[in-house]
């Protein structure tokens, strides 16, 4: 899909693209797959900020996406191809020959009038979704799931693509997007194909009330502000850190590993930043 970029007849314009939405087929969504979405402006059930930055934004309806694909053996004809202002890729609607109707995230190539379908013995086709175990050595799938039943967790982002590289015992080798290498269980559903909307990454914002429009609000550095808010804070003029770089609240940042996840460290084969 191409990018438009705009002429720079105002400061905002200046560096601005947006996608032009070609494969967009369908404007306004089903009206029975979208419920409510209440915002939070990044706070938890007590009202505590948990995410910054956030808050404001269009209102949306959330769509509700089948990442289970758990409709086994009932072939679906591709409907529409839809935008979607919860996630990066866009999505597609589907209508199951038994009359039900559901949202998958719609890959790389997908088209109106392709007939889908999923569960084991589907064919190897994109769009289609199967058990790993049955999927050919070197495949390109998306929207893998974690644990067996649970639904798609892995590799859902515009774009993004994972490959089966081998398969051991009870579990498939997947070289990840971030180039991490991670056993999943071969009873895990996976989608084939790359998720869509390629063109995603190289859009540019071009302005501050954009970001605004998608939730966003300011991020303000710390060597801005003063040494009670923050480690970074205070000093004449422009002033170094003077220490390693540290978050608000005086941990490291900007590099720190801060995984510790003991139960799943077993099935990571090389991590993304292993040469």
């Amino acid at each position: 899909m191409p990018v438009k970029v705009y002429k720079p007849t105002t400061p905002g314009r200046r560096n601005m693209s947006v996608l032009t939405y070609e494969e967009i087929t369908k404007y306004e969504p089903e009206r029975s797959l979208i419920e409510p979405l209440k915002k939070d402006a990044g706070r938890n059930n007590r009202g505590v900020i948990t995410t910054r930055h956030r808050g404001g934004g269009n209102k949306r309806y959330y769509r509700i996406i089948d990442f289970r694909r758990d409709k086994w053996g009932v072939p679906a004809k591709v409907a529409a191809i839809e935008y979607d202002p919860n996630r990066t890729a866009f999505i597609a609607l589907l209508h199951y020959v038994d009359g039900e109707k559901r949202y998958i995230l719609a890959p790389l190539g997908l088209k109106v009038g392709d007939t889908v379908q999923s569960g084991p013995g589907a064919p190897i086709r994109v769009g289609n979704a199967l058990p790993l175990r049955e999927i050919p050595l070197g495949t390109q799938v998306h929207n893998v799931e974690l644990y067996p039943g649970r639904g798609g967790q892995l590799v859902r982002a515009a774009g993004a693509v994972a490959q089966v590289i081998a398969k051991v015992d009870n579990h498939v080798h997947l070289r990840l997007p971030s180039g991490e290498i991670r056993m999943v269980h071969a009873d895990c559903m996976a989608t084939i194909g790359q998720v869509g909307n390629i063109d995603h990454q190289h859009v540019s914002i071009g302005k501050a009330g954009r970001k605004r429009h998608m939730g966003w609000r300011p991020t303000v550095r710390g060597s801005a502000m003063t040494p009670r808010d923050h480690p970074h804070g205070g000093g004449e003029g422009k002033a170094p850190r003077g220490m390693p770089p540290k978050t608000p609240w005086g941990k490291p940042a900007l590099g720190k590993r801060t995984r510790r996840n003991k139960k799943s460290d077993r099935f990571i084969i090389r991590r993304r930043y292993e040469a």
